[in-house]
């Protein structure tokens, strides 16, 4: 049983971003201010990482917690409400993440993935894994 009436959810749910998110742009702007220059969310790249360098080969992804399925196998359990859509849904993504990752990985991209929190709490350390990446 949800907590919220169905329109309250709807809220909710029509405000989670796909791209652009807070992590993401913060992420973005810094390697700009740094002199990098990338394109965002790119159509032409399998997966539509948020980020690419595409003369580097680089794609880069920045996953929320939640949606892409942190630590799943422990915290899957705390999901209460419409257990069986959510676990379904991020269980998907979760096998959608590493099919990606196979592919571009196959066509001689590097991915990188960083958590939504790894980005908030410790940008110069992402920052600089980026730079390992783009110079390597």
């Amino acid at each position: 049983m949800d907590v919220l009436t169905t329109e309250q959810r709807r809220k909710n749910m029509q405000a989670i971003k796909s791209k652009g998110t807070k992590d993401e742009v913060l992420l973005a702007k810094t390697l700009w201010k740094l002199g990098y220059r990338y394109r965002k969310n790119n159509k032409t790249v399998f997966g539509k990482p948020d980020l690419t360098f595409k003369k580097n080969k680089l794609a880069i992804f920045v996953d929320s917690e939640y949606f892409h399925g942190k630590d799943w196998e422990t915290e899957k359990f705390r999901i209460q409400t419409n257990r069986d859509f959510w676990w379904k849904k991020i269980e998907q993504n979760i096998k959608r993440d590493k099919i990606v990752n196979e592919e571009l990985t196959k066509s001689g991209w590097k991915v990188l993935r960083f958590w939504s929190k790894d980005i908030r709490k410790n940008l110069a350390s992402c920052i600089m894994k980026i730079e390992e990446n783009l110079k390597g």
